[in-house]
C-alpha cells in the first residue's frame, strides 16, 4: 500500500451526554474527503481510542468504512495494552476490509525489542494487512530500535512507519537504514525535516480542521520540490503546533474542528475542555495561519 499524502487521524465526536455521535462522525469523514486528504486513520490517540470500549472502537471503524466507501484508504488502529487486545482489533480490521492497520508497542508494559517484535508479528498474523508501524516512545515507554527492526525484517506487510519520537537522529537513521519502509511524519514541527529526508506521508491531527493548509505543505515539499515555499508554510504553521503541544492536544483538535463548522463535542475523562482564553488563543492562531498560508500560495 502507498501511504503518500496527508493521512488524518480522525476525531471521534461526542454528544452532550458523552456518547459517540455517529452522525457527526460521518460528517467529519465527509468533510475530510471533500477537503482532499489522502487517507483516514481510525482508532488513534487523536480519536481517543483509549477512552472507548472495544465495542465502540469496532463500531467507529465500521462506520468509517461505510462512509468512505473506498474513496480513500482506511487505516485502523490496533493499540492495546495486551497483545490479545491488539490481535482482536486487527481481526476486526480484516473483517471490515480495512486497507491497512496501525501497529504500535503496547503501552505501560515496557517490552523488550524482541517482545515488541513478537507483538507486531502476532498482530500481522491476525490481519494480513499492510502495516504502518507507530513509534511513539513518550506514550509507549519504549522505542522501536535496531534489534526490533532486525526481528521483523522478513515481515512483508510492514509498509510504513509513523515516526513520533521527536528525535531527528532517529529520522536520519530510519531513512538511511530502512529505505524499504515508507517514512511518515508523526511529529508535526519536524514535517519539513521528514520531507527533506524523503518522507512522502504525514499523519497530522491538525488536518482535522485545517486540512488544506497541511496539504499545501505536503504539495510544496513532496510534489513541487519547492522547499523555499515549504519553509514559509512551515513557519506559518509553527505557532499552531506550539499551541497544540501546550498540554491539551485532543481538546484543541476538537475545538479547532468546531471552529471549522464540525460537531466535535467534548472529550472523555480524564481530559477536560479548553478554558475560554485557550479557545480564543486557538481561534486567533488558526485565523492568522490561514491568512499567511493563503498569501504564500498566492505569491508562489
Amino acid at each position: 500500500m502507498n501511504f503518500d499524502g496527508i493521512f488524518t487521524p480522525a476525531i471521534t465526536p461526542l454528544s452532550a451526554d458523552g456518547q459517540i455521535d455517529y452522525a457527526a462522525f460521518s460528517e467529519v469523514i465527509e468533510y475530510l474527503i471533500e477537503s482532499g486528504v489522502h487517507g483516514i486513520v481510525i482508532g488513534g490517540s487523536t480519536g481517543e481510542y483509549y477512552a472507548h470500549t472495544a465495542e465502540e472502537r469496532v463500531a467507529v471503524a465500521q462506520r468509517a468504512k461505510e462512509v468512505i466507501r473506498g474513496r480513500l484508504p482506511l487505516v485502523v488502529g490496533t493499540g492495546g495494552v495486551r497483545t490479545e487486545d491488539s490481535v482482536y482489533f486487527a481481526e476486526q480490521a480484516k473483517a471490515l476490509q480495512a486497507d491497512a492497520i496501525l501497529v504500535g508497542s503496547p503501552p505501560y508494559a515496557l517490552p523488550t525489542q524482541k517482545e515488541i517484535a513478537a507483538h507486531v508479528l502476532a498482530v500481522d498474523k491476525a490481519a494480513g494487512l499492510p502495516i504502518m508501524l507507530y513509534n511513539y516512545p513518550s506514550r509507549m515507554g519504549v522505542a522501536m530500535g535496531d534489534e526490533f527492526f532486525a526481528a521483523i525484517a522478513d515481515c512483508k506487510n510492514i509498509a510504513a512507519i509513523k515516526e513520533s519520537s521527536g528525535e531527528t537522529s532517529r529520522l536520519h537513521r530510519l531513512a538511511h537504514s530502512h529505505p524499504d519502509i515508507q517514512l511518515s511524519c508523526g511529529w508535526d514541527d519536524q514535517a519539513l525535516e521528514f520531507f527533506a529526508w524523503g518522507a512522502r506521508s504525514w499523519v497530522c491531527a491538525g488536518s482535522n480542521f485545517i486540512p488544506r493548509e497541511h496539504i499545501a505543505l505536503y504539495e510544496a515539499c513532496v510534489l513541487e520540490k519547492n522547499f523555499d515555499k515549504g519553509r514559509r508554510i512551515m513557519s506559518a504553521m509553527l505557532p499552531l503546533m506550539d499551541v497544540l503541544e501546550s498540554g491539551k492536544f485532543v481538546q484543541s483538535i476538537k475545538h479547532g474542528s468546531e471552529l471549522s463548522g464540525l460537531r466535535a463535542g467534548g472529550v472523555r475523562a480524564p481530559m477536560q475542555a479548553l478554558e475560554p482564553a485557550e479557545k480564543e488563543q486557538l481561534k486567533s492562531v488558526i485565523e492568522t495561519l490561514q491568512k499567511n498560508v493563503a498569501r504564500i500560495n498566492k505569491e508562489a
